[in-house]
């Protein structure tokens, strides 16, 4: 049986192996599993759950000491995630109960009206290597509240973080079959969104993969699909009053996490001709920037890309957007080229004709000078991606015109790209998501509503239409 491996990308090293799993046997299991899963109270799959974030506050710095590891990124970061992770299990309780209480409603001559709903049944959650624990427990634990079982596969980048997720999941008594492990890469995620047992899927990746999955279930429509997908997210900055305030913000939206968020802002839209010393503040403080190892002292404000392959392909939509007419601003360099660590860039692409509308998921942020603000709008929604956007400066009329006119699923104003609440619904439109938000709506599609007229006794008439 042929293993997966993951390497550290901040050293090379080998950190984890396991066997590639087989994504029939997998949903095979977890079917057998669902029902007395499902059969079981809210009350008990809810404090289930409470275990779980239980056990993962106990195992806390060994599970953020493994994400950072695996992903590169710093252990401050790591810590948050899995900070993240734990607050999610009491953040999905509470939605649910909003989302999806229990309604009951009086009705003529006794009758009842009552909405309750159920769970899918066996749902597949593909997980992304950027916030390998976060993002897929964000539909795991309100997947399992709600009844279902799921087939987690992991990215094949992030395997370790993945496998150990589960095991929370099954010290804290949710039984081994209602979460199932599948290790493996592409193959084994084709496998698993083609499985026609499966009742829904629950993915966290890139634009292609998530148009690539929307054309599989084309013919399915019964089964649910939730696609939480990338960003070409503007940042408009105009009317600024705190140069250096702007400029932080500029900075953490675009490079937090070496720029691999799907809510990095990726364009700086700005005033032509008011821009130069907001640039200059920008450039100072990307100058200042640690990049580093995760366990590095001092600690980096980022760590490496994922991995090589990852860090060739924004390196190189970095020098194709200088040779194309973009301008330099703040050199993007590889100070080691067998690691997979970037410094952070900066490119006017003012002049650079027909700009590629793609998310480089990496530390590169693309200046857009324009003449008024209606031209800033224009740009900012010049993409067919729609998840974050933001605007610094302005007044709260001027913010109330973005607002109205962004389009995009998240919008903030004077706050980054990258600030997205758990306690608030998440997700984007056109190649950024399907009308499926997570975070406080995942309860939404992970059960479905059902409607019942009830009366504790059968009366029926027919007042018309019949004969003597």
């Amino acid at each position: 049986m042929t293993d997966l491996i993951s390497f550290e990308p901040a050293t090379g090293a080998e950190l984890w192996r396991g066997p590639i799993g087989d994504a029939d046997r997998e949903v095979a299991i977890a079917r057998a599993a669902w029902l007395e899963w499902a059969a079981r109270p809210l009350e008990y799959r809810t404090e289930t759950l409470r275990r779980f974030a239980n056990a993962v506050r106990a195992s806390a710095d060994r599970f953020a000491d493994l994400i950072a590891r695996e992903t590169g990124k710093p252990l401050w970061e790591a810590r948050s995630e899995v900070d993240s992770v734990i607050a999610k299990v009491e953040i999905s309780i509470s939605a649910q109960a909003e989302r999806t209480p229990r309604r009951r409603m009086e009705g003529a001559l006794g009758a009842r009206t009552a909405i309750r709903h159920k769970p899918h049944g066996v749902l597949a959650v593909l997980g992304p290597y950027n916030f390998p624990a976060h993002l897929p427990n964000g539909h795991i634990v309100p997947a399992l509240l709600a009844g279902n079982a799921v087939v987690f596969k992991p990215s094949e980048k992030t395997p370790a973080s993945g496998a150990f997720l589960v095991d929370r999941f099954h010290e804290a008594g949710v039984p081994e079959g209602v979460v199932r492990l599948l290790i493996g890469g592409r193959e084994e995620g084709i496998a698993l969104a083609a499985n026609r047992d499966l009742d829904g899927l629950l993915f966290t990746g890139s634009a292609a993969a998530g148009v690539a999955l929307n054309r599989q279930f084309a013919d399915t429509p019964g089964r649910i699909l939730a696609l939480e997908m990338g960003g070409n997210n503007p940042l408009v900055m105009w009317d600024v009053t705190d140069i250096h305030a702007a400029a932080t913000i500029a900075v953490q939206s675009a490079f937090l996490s070496a720029g691999q968020r799907c809510t990095c802002a990726r364009r700086l839209i700005v005033q032509d001709g008011a821009h130069g010393p907001l640039l200059e503040e920008i450039r100072k403080l990307m100058g200042r920037l640690i990049v580093g190892a995760p366990h590095d002292q001092p600690a980096p404000f980022m760590g490496p890309l994922i991995d090589n392959d990852a860090a060739s392909h924004v390196m190189d939509g970095f020098l194709e957007r200088v040779l194309k007419g973009g301008v330099a601003l703040h050199p993007m360099t590889r100070p080691d080229p067998d690691k997979p660590f970037l410094t952070p860039g900066l490119i006017d692409v003012t002049d650079v004709a027909r700009r590629p509308d793609e998310e480089l998921f990496g530390p590169i942020l693309q200046v857009i000078r324009v003449p008024d603000f209606d031209h800033a709008v224009a740009e900012a929604n010049a993409t067919r991606y729609g998840l974050a956007a933001s605007l610094v400066g302005g007044s709260p009329d001027l913010y109330d015109r973005f607002w109205a006119n962004a389009r995009a699923g998240v919008i903030n104003w004077n706050r980054p790209t990258n600030g997205a609440p758990s306690n608030a619904p998440f997700g984007g439109l056109g190649f950024s998501g399907n009308h499926r938000p997570s975070a406080w709506y995942a309860a939404d599609y992970c059960a479905y509503p059902v409607t019942s007229v009830e009366a504790d006794q059968a009366r029926a008439t027919i007042g018309q239409g019949l004969r003597d």
